[in-house]
């Protein structure tokens, strides 16, 4: 097992996983109705599901990545996805709304460092020019789960209970399992040891700090309104239960496509592409804001926000990979970790937000909210841009080498 593992395996086998990963992060998204029913709960409380798991994932990150930093990559895949199946069963098993919040915040903990290791495993295996479409490889598994895996695990829901949905991830887990167990190398390098003062390092630096932030407004941002995209269809828009299930289906098909041309946009320059990716995401969520009553007009524009809710995702984890490299070289691991974190320090408080103005003013101001979220993101990044520009000249001059 010694032998040179093709990379291309090695980025099937972290897609494999992240689907398994990225059914579970967005599974509640579709079960919301279900779950309100079952345990008596209001929107709010059922978006919990979506907060809480972020929450997990934003304190696992840093906190698995300090203790799990010296063990062998592939064993520490393979304890990843052990934890991640054992955190579904006990959703699906769960006799009280607590508890299934428990399990959720098992499942996160294996999430956070599963993304923190497999973004920096698919930078480092392929060459420098290709590090952004490698990343947006390793993260289609979650854009082909939105795809098939959510819908699917919404319909099950549907059709034999939400428990059974759960079961179906645990299910996918074992296959994600496999696929490390098989796919990833055992040889693979060790990483500089990940310490607590890396963590002060990546956050004292102003561009690294600036670049956190960033993400999680930039990203965070869709999520206001994402995390009730359920009822929002239904209520709103008029679309049946059965339609929301095909709805996510071909919003997962955009997702895929934007987030396979962010990660070609984003090989080069990709502060550039950010800029232009998080503009095009203000305007769908202002428009969405207009469309929100319309059955037919509000459904184009949630399509639409799906090919740009995760088109920056792979610019976003490469740049500040690229941005750890010349600061604080000795911490990409750990910044990569606190990126992961602050993709879902995003999607906490967006969905958070979200629950607050659902309460106060109803599901269709979500979108506004959420664009206000990314015009912040926006200012930020411009400020990073005017900073950080003698690190992007060095960088695409790298690739241009």
């Amino acid at each position: 097992m010694n032998q040179k593992i093709n990379p291309t395996w090695t980025l099937l086998a972290l897609a494999i996983s992240a689907f398994a990963i990225g059914s579970t992060e967005f599974i509640s998204v579709g079960l919301m109705p279900l779950l309100v029913s079952h345990f008596h709960i209001n929107l709010a409380q059922a978006g919990l599901t979506v907060s809480v798991y972020a929450l997990g994932i934003m304190v696992g990150a840093p906190v698995m990545t300090l203790l799990t930093g010296r063990l062998n990559r592939h064993r520490l895949m393979m304890l990843i996805m052990g934890l991640f199946i054992v955190g579904n069963l006990l959703a699906a098993l769960a006799p009280t709304f607590s508890i299934l919040l428990l399990g959720r915040i098992v499942a996160a903990l294996a999430h956070g460092i599963f993304m923190t290791v497999a973004s920096v495993i698919a930078a480092d295996v392929v060459a420098p020019e290709k590090r952004a479409s490698a990343i947006a490889v390793m993260f289609t598994g979650l854009t082909v789960a939105t795809v098939t895996g959510v819908p699917l695990g919404t319909m099950i829901g549907q059709l034999g209970g939400w428990r059974w949905s759960f079961i179906f991830i645990s299910g996918i887990g074992v296959l994600g399992l496999l696929a490390d167990y098989w796919l990833i190398p055992r040889n693979l390098p060790l990483p500089a040891k990940a310490t607590a003062r890396g963590i002060i390092r990546v956050l004292t630096n102003p561009q690294l700090l600036l670049a956190l932030l960033v993400t999680a407004l930039g990203y965070g941002g869709t999520f206001v309104a994402y995390t009730y995209l359920s009822p929002l269809l239904e209520q709103a828009m008029g679309w049946s239960a059965n339609a929301v299930v095909v709805i996510l289906v071909v919003y997962g098909l955009m997702v895929a496509l934007g987030n396979t041309l962010g990660g070609r946009w984003a090989n080069q320059r990709p502060l550039t592409a950010l800029f232009k990716m998080f503009v095009g995401l203000l305007i769908t969520l202002l428009v969405l804001a207009v469309t929100a009553h319309s059955h037919w007009l509000g459904l184009f524009t949630v399509l639409a926000m799906g090919i740009f809710a995760f088109m920056n995702v792979p610019g976003l984890q490469l740049y500040i990979v690229q941005l750890a490299e010349v600061h604080t070289p000795q911490d990409i691991t750990m910044a990569s970790a606190l990126n992961i974190s602050a993709f879902n320090v995003g999607i906490a408080l967006g969905s958070g937000i979200g629950g607050q103005v659902t309460t106060r003013f109803g599901l269709t101001w979500t979108p506004i909210f959420g664009a206000l979220m990314v015009a912040i993101s926006l200012i930020l990044l411009a400020g990073l841009i005017w900073l950080a520009r003698p690190v992007e000249r060095r960088v695409s001059g790298d690739c241009e080498d």
